[in-house]
């Protein structure tokens, strides 16, 4: 387990922290956060602004992110593109 920076205050300062997947998004945390709601599945959500409530288990789960693999995204501030080579998630 190593150290990464990151950005902090409007990205003018930086610190540096553990490389844990659990403080991170991605497909490695993806998993992770599958396996905390199959762990707390028979636990009550609130939703509705608290005037309803479900199963966690009950909600669906969540799709895989699509690719954009080839398509134009657009760069600094509006001046230019690049092809994107985001694969998604599988």
């Amino acid at each position: 387990m190593g150290k990464i920076r990151i950005r902090t205050g409007r990205g003018t300062g930086t610190i540096e922290v553990d490389d844990d997947p659990t403080k991170w998004s991605g497909d490695e945390f993806r998993k992770i956060q599958e396996a905390r709601k199959k762990a707390a599945s028979n636990r009550m959500v609130h939703t509705g602004r608290g005037t309803g409530s479900r199963r966690l288990g009950d909600e669906p789960d969540p799709k895989p992110r699509p690719s954009t693999e080839g398509m134009t995204r657009i760069t600094g501030r509006g001046t230019g593109s690049r092809k994107s080579k985001n694969k998604g998630s599988d």
